[in-house]
């Protein structure tokens, strides 16, 4: 494939962010409004013990990319006290339905032996993602019997009237050595779905995408589009340990293709984009979205420090 990197373009420090929010914009994912882009992304602002919330708002872009305005306010609030998304939406997928969009909530809460545990919960917009309300309070896809711990990363899209989820799911923490901490490892899933909101595990535990890092190789933000003939994926993984300060060992975009949605074959060479030099991302590349307007391929995605200076895209000149 032959991208052209547009860069760098929404920086949170440069705009009002709603609440008390004032850098990282993660996870962008973007859906038509019109003639408009909407790209919907997590920020984050502290609690009153200073540790980290994820919330989600808005920006929109023509087509050329230019900014053209921020959202109100968040679209939802988090979740009540015990549920899921307690303490954070990361990421909110969007997907168009009819006359609504559906939000799939990657939400998260703190734990005591680890960090976090996540679950996929769903809501709905009927003002083009101005506001969302929750079908429910509880996920629709969480930890089970051969998935048990953290699910999150929910990406959505309808091939031939069925739903489709790639998702991840956690296959084990890693004690850091020289260190009470832990790290999770992580790999992508498959789930399907006759409505969007009751959904199956055709191969639950089953990782979909083979490692190229090894057994403890994270994998995340799977990201689905069909040209050419065939399905690709864009995704990004790392190494589990030593992945935040050592650039590395940091998140890389991998690449698989599939011509039934159930089989893939992985191939990162094929992709053709890497970190850039000497510019916001050069130490990193995550959180990947990848998505079609006026019959061209687009990938957002982060930068250097998970997202803290915002996202940029590429344009796919050749695939």
């Amino acid at each position: 494939m032959v991208w052209k990197k547009l860069g760098l373009v929404f920086n949170p420090a440069e705009h009002q962010l709603p609440g008390a929010c004032v850098d990282f914009a993660q996870s962008p994912q973007a859906v038509m409004v019109g003639e408009t882009i909407r790209i919907f992304f997590s920020t984050r602002e502290r609690d009153e013990g200073g540790k980290y919330l994820s919330r989600v708002t808005y920006a929109n872009f023509d087509r050329s990319f230019t900014f053209l305005s921020m959202a109100p306010s968040f679209v939802m609030d988090l979740g009540a006290a015990g549920c899921y998304d307690e303490h954070g939406i990361f990421p909110l997928n969007v997907l168009r339905v009819n006359d609504e969009l559906l939000g799939y909530i990657g939400g998260w809460s703190r734990r005591v032996a680890v960090p976090v545990d996540g679950s996929i919960g769903i809501a709905r917009s009927k003002n083009e993602g101005v506001t969302f309300e929750r079908i429910g309070p509880g996920p629709v896809l969480s930890s089970s019997i051969n998935e048990p711990f953290l699910i999150g990363d929910p990406f959505v899209q309808r091939f031939d009237h069925l739903f489709h989820m790639w998702y991840i799911f956690g296959t084990q923490w890693l004690t850091v050595e020289d260190s009470s901490a832990v790290e999770r490892v992580y790999k992508i899933g498959h789930a399907i779905s006759n409505d969007g909101v009751r959904w199956e595990k055709p191969s639950e535990g089953v990782q979909i995408i083979q490692d190229v890092l090894g057994p403890t190789e994270s994998q995340a933000l799977p990201s689905v589009a069909a040209f050419a003939g065939k399905y690709h994926m864009v995704f990004c993984f790392r190494e589990s340990i030593d992945f935040r300060h050592v650039p590395s060992r940091a998140y890389r975009l991998g690449y698989a293709f599939s011509t039934d949605l159930v089989n893939w074959t992985r191939d990162d060479s094929m992709l053709g984009l890497d970190v850039g030099e000497n510019s916001w991302d050069s130490e990193m590349l995550c959180y990947p979205h990848l998505f079609q307007v006026g019959g061209k391929t687009y990938l957002l995605y982060n930068g250097n420090e998970f997202g803290r200076n915002g996202f940029g895209v590429a344009e796919l000149v050749a695939p």
